[in-house]
């Protein structure tokens, strides 16, 4: 029989189910690819920022999700870290920091959609109005929706995690590498259907609006270069919309798997798995692929990188 204990403050996390054999290359491995994550993600905000040229709406959201991902992993990665160096029972975590982690969590994979989104929008307008782009794509304009897809998830998500903070926990245990609502959530012995409804609600709501805007955009992108005779407009339009639907399309795909995952506990173990991947691998493809496919982005990350070599070139010299 499973022991009660109500409204510990002290939870216990599983973490990573990794064996003392391979605790140490699992460590080297997932820190390599924090750094790696950190240092392209934040080359790309600050070359961004120091390049005049890039201060452009396209570039300006991309910011925003190259900030989302950094704030995501931060929260999770080095947690995870320390606690495969770590016993077993020596996962614990401070309901407060647990409940503030799983605000985190829902904001960095709610925020993923929106700014995407508000990416969708922009490539719309350039696409299919390019004539009034700078007028409808003004400072003002990209300000309202940077804010938009921030403010609109935290409305949402202080609701869902409010919820969960108002259930008596009988549980210690949380089965999953970091917390999450639905981890928390299953905390508790009270009646959770109103977490359940709402839950479910707005994942509905955040799916159906995240799909249904990039499928509408997409939709008369298409039609606009099926109708357009100019060569260059159907290749700018391939070229970005192209790098904005893979980067969605991963962002879904490892999200959505998450989220169904949690219905079936048999497959546990794939959703721990799951759950880290969609950290770690949308926040890395993400600058890969729009530094390469982005023909001004690239020739700055190409400059940049030039002139540091030529620098150390010059100090070798000497």
């Amino acid at each position: 029989m499973e022991n009660l204990t109500y409204n510990s403050a002290i939870l216990r996390l599983e973490g990573l189910k990794v064996s003392e054999k391979f605790a140490y290359p699992v460590f080297v491995s997932l820190l390599i690819f924090y750094v790696i994550l950190i240092v392209m993600n934040c080359g790309i905000i600050m070359v961004i920022a120091g390049r005049r040229n890039l201060h452009e709406p396209m570039y300006l959201l991309f910011c925003n999700l190259t900030f989302n991902d950094i704030f995501g992993n931060t929260i999770t990665v080095p947690r995870l870290l320390l606690d495969i160096l770590r016993e077993p029972s020596q996962h614990t975590i401070s309901y407060p920091e647990c409940g503030i982690q799983a605000f985190c969590v829902q904001m960095f994979g709610a925020t993923s959609h929106t700014i995407l989104m508000t990416m969708a929008f922009d490539r719309y307008v350039a696409i299919c109005n390019p004539l009034r782009y700078t007028t409808i794509m003004s400072n003002k304009m990209v300000i309202t929706l940077s804010a938009s897809a921030w403010g609109v998830p935290l409305f949402f998500v202080f609701i869902l995690l409010g919820l969960t903070y108002r259930l008596n926990r009988c549980r210690t245990f949380i089965a999953n590498p970091y917390c999450d609502n639905a981890s928390l959530f299953k905390l508790s012995c009270d009646d959770v259907t109103i977490n359940n409804v709402y839950g479910l609600t707005y994942t509905v709501l955040l799916l159906v609006s995240s799909l249904g805007s990039i499928t509408i955009t997409y939709i008369k992108i298409t039609v606009v270069c099926l109708t357009s005779q100019s060569k260059a407009l159907n290749s700018r339009a391939l070229k970005t919309c192209s790098t904005h639907l893979i980067v969605y399309l991963i962002m879904l795909l490892s999200g959505t798997t998450v989220i169904l995952l949690h219905r079936f506990p048999a497959y546990s173990d794939y959703r721990k798995l799951v759950s880290l991947l969609f950290h770690i691998v949308p926040s890395i493809s993400n600058p890969v692929i729009y530094g390469l496919q982005c023909t001004e982005l690239r020739h700055a990350l190409t400059q940049v990188l030039c002139l540091k070599k030529t620098g150390q070139g010059k100090i070798f010299s000497h």
